[in-house]
């Protein structure tokens, strides 16, 4: 049972990289739209926002640039914004940011099999992980994916 469970955590990992390899790619200070379900519950939108912004200021240092965001109008994105300001970041919406270190990012969410799938990527990293997600939050339902680019 336990081996089944596992296999069944690698199988959601392995189909987050593999569906959303390829969303985000960032040249200079390009910014690429994001995308989350418009029916996302707030509640559970905070609770991926401020998870992922935590594990990525582990990643990037917390306030260590500007964010250079291109939110979609959900709720996902406006939690976001909202969880990076917390933390100690900039944020832009735009392309028009002044001399500062600027962290352009990107979020993909989708849902699959009963779980959302989430994705935050930057230039240097990018983060993935499951969720088990109800109209009054949500908590990881597998390990942090972490993949660092050199």
């Amino acid at each position: 049972m336990r081996a089944a469970s596992s296999m069944r955590q690698l199988l959601l990992l392995s189909l987050l990289g593999l569906s959303l390899a390829g969303c985000a790619s960032f040249g200079s200070s390009a910014l690429v739209a994001s995308s989350a379900p418009s029916d996302l519950s707030g509640p559970a939108a905070s609770a991926i926002a401020g998870d992922m912004v935590t594990k990525l200021a582990e990643q990037v240092g917390p306030g260590s640039g500007t964010i250079i965001l291109k939110p979609d109008g959900t709720p996902f994105g406006q939690a976001l914004e909202t969880s990076l300001k917390s933390w100690g970041y900039a944020v832009a919406t735009d392309q028009k940011t002044k001399g500062e270190k600027t962290i352009p990012i990107a979020y993909v969410i989708e849902s699959y099999n009963g779980q959302v799938l989430a994705r935050l990527s930057t230039g240097s990293v990018e983060l993935g992980r499951a969720y088990s997600a109800t109209a009054a939050g949500a908590s990881p339902a597998s390990p942090l994916s972490v993949m660092q680019r050199g």
